[in-house]
C-alpha cells in the first residue's frame, strides 16, 4: 500500500471514533467507510513483469480509450491511450527498462480525462525513457478528480521494465507514445493492467519473428520474471 493511503485511512479513522463520541453513533460511519475506501483506492499490488524481449508494458491499470497516430518532437509515432477510473490501481510504471532523459511537467486544466482534448490541455507530466531498442514516451495526465500528479525519478535514473515511478491520485489517464512500426497488442475496449500488460512489440522484436507457443500460451501471458521486480 502507498503511505498516503495510510495517512488518509488513519485520519478518517480517528475521525470517526470522535464524531462517533462526540455527536453519537450514526456519525461514526461515514468517516469509516470513507477511511476503508482511501486505503483500497492506495493499494498497490505486486505484478509479474513480461521477460519479452522488446515489450513495451503499459504504464497503468486502464481501459484502452483510443489507438492513434501522433507526432513527438517531429517524429511520428503511435498512441496507446489508457483511461484510469477510481477503481483502477493507480501506481504508475515504466514501460521499457533504460534511461530516463526527460521529465516535463506541464500545469494545465482538470477536464474530463476521457476526452481527447485532455492530452493536451490538461496538467500532465511527460516522461520519455530510452532503452537499447527503443526510446518510449508516457503522459500522466490528471483528470476532473486528479489534484496531484506523482513522480519519483528523475533524468538520468535508471529503471527497469515495469518499476514502479509514481502515481495518479484519483480519476485520470495516461498515454504512451512509441515507434509506429513495433505490433500492437492490444485493442481499444481492452483493461490493462500496468507492468504485466504488453501493449506493444518494438520494431526489433517483431523482425526476429512470431512469438513462440511456448512464449505466449495465452494472450498477454508471458514468460515472467519474479514478481518483486520493480519494487520500491
Amino acid at each position: 500500500m502507498v503511505r498516503d493511503g495510510i495517512y488518509y485511512g488513519a485520519g478518517l479513522g480517528v475521525t470517526a471514533l470522535l464524531l462517533g463520541w462526540l455527536a453519537g453513533p450514526i456519525w461514526f460511519l461515514p468517516p469509516l467507510l470513507l477511511a476503508g475506501f482511501f486505503l483500497w483506492f492506495f493499494r498497490d499490488p505486486e505484478r509479474l513483469v513480461p521477460a519479452v524481449a522488446g515489450a513495451i508494458v503499459s504504464p497503468a491499470d486502464g481501459r484502452v480509450t483510443s489507438i492513434s497516430s501522433a507526432e513527438v518532437e517531429g517524429r511520428p509515432r503511435r498512441r496507446v491511450s489508457i483511461f484510469l477510473s477510481v477503481f483502477d490501481v493507480h501506481i504508475n510504471r515504466s514501460p521499457i527498462g533504460g534511461t530516463i532523459r526527460r521529465v516535463e511537467y506541464r500545469k494545465g486544466l482538470f477536464r474530463n480525462a476521457l476526452r481527447a482534448a485532455s492530452a493536451d490541455c490538461n496538467e500532465q507530466n511527460v516522461v520519455t525513457v530510452q532503452g537499447e531498442e527503443q526510446t518510449v514516451t508516457f503522459k500522466q495526465i490528471a483528470g476532473v478528480l486528479a489534484r496531484r500528479i506523482v513522480f519519483d525519478k528523475r533524468e538520468g535514473d535508471r529503471v527497469a521494465c515495469g518499476e514502479r515511478v509514481g502515481m495518479i491520485k484519483f480519476g485520470s489517464r495516461v498515454d504512451v507514445f512509441f515507434d509506429p512500426d513495433a505490433r500492437l497488442q492490444v485493442k481499444v475496449g481492452d483493461h490493462v493492467r500496468g507492468g504485466a500488460t504488453i501493449l506493444a512489440l518494438a520494431p526489433t522484436a517483431v523482425a526476429a519473428g512470431p512469438i513462440s507457443r511456448q512464449e505466449q500460451p495465452l494472450r498477454n501471458q508471458w514468460s515472467l520474471v519474479s514478481p518483486g521486480a520493480g519494487k520500491d
